[in-house]
């Protein structure tokens, strides 16, 4: 569970990127944030692993008071969150199964991970995440080789070979063509209804939102504006979040909702 109460981020400054946001995301639940650039998605899920500083109000996750805890606190909290990342964030020169066992590096640890030395349950680990998402014959290729639906997918496997409880994913499709896209989406989606781990994601695009989501929160300005069923959202809905009416920009294909 993670439960935000009356959370200020305040950056460096006086930017007020939240402002007062109360919410709940229960156990295995699938949440999908938009809003604006700067209405402080990013800064949402930064929050939840300790990434921002909050200022004011609480963060708990999984029972841990995020603010206000000790570097051990932290690390071990992190361990449990997987982070998916707009850009991949992979290490292209080396091996696809290198980069997903990057995942497995708070349980075996920097030395080794160095020399390499992985335990064989932690390569299982690795090629089992890089099944899931059906890429696991690109295992011992250079990320550098692959397209960027693949990258992406890669860095899905090396989220889930941490074992987390948390799924994070910060816009993790803006850089991808539309097929692949959905294809991103529906791997988010299938792990989350099958594994039961929690999975909160920011999207740009409201199609997308709304093919995919369960549950949709909307940001404006730092403030929560809107927290319910994505079965319920309208173009209405949109327009509060969005301050404006939708546009063919908001759209992943460009088309009316």
């Amino acid at each position: 569970m993670i439960e935000f109460d009356g959370v200020d981020v305040t950056y460096r400054g006086g930017l007020k990127a939240l402002k007062g946001v109360s919410l709940t995301i229960e156990q295995g639940e699938l949440v999908v944030v938009v809003g604006l650039s700067g209405a402080g998605k990013s800064t949402l899920l930064r929050a939840i692993n300790g990434f921002v500083p909050i200022t004011a109000g609480s963060v708990n996750v999984n029972g841990v008071e995020v603010r206000g805890a000790s570097a051990t606190q932290l690390r071990e909290l992190r361990s449990q969150i997987g982070m998916i990342f707009q850009t991949f964030n992979l290490v292209n020169r080396t091996s696809v199964i290198n980069n997903v066992l990057m995942g497995r590096l708070a349980k075996v640890g920097w030395l080794r991970a160095m020399l390499g030395l992985w335990p064989a349950a932690d390569r299982e680990a690795a090629l089992q995440a890089l099944e899931r998402v059906e890429i696991v014959e690109k295992a011992y290729i250079r990320a550098s080789d692959l397209s960027g639906g693949q990258q992406q997918r890669v860095g899905i496997a090396r989220a889930l070979a941490q074992e987390p409880s948390v799924l994070l994913a910060d816009e993790p499709v803006a850089s991808l063509d539309p097929v692949t896209s959905h294809t991103v989406m529906r791997d988010l989606r299938t792990i989350n209804r099958d594994l039961g781990i929690t999975t909160i994601i920011n999207l740009h695009f409201l199609d997308l939102a709304r093919a995919y989501g369960k549950r949709l929160i909307g940001l404006r300005d730092g403030e929560l504006v809107y927290d319910g069923d994505i079965a319920d959202v309208t173009e209405e809905t949109f327009r509060g979040i969005y301050g404006r009416s939708v546009t063919p920009d908001d759209l992943l294909e460009g088309a009316g909702l």
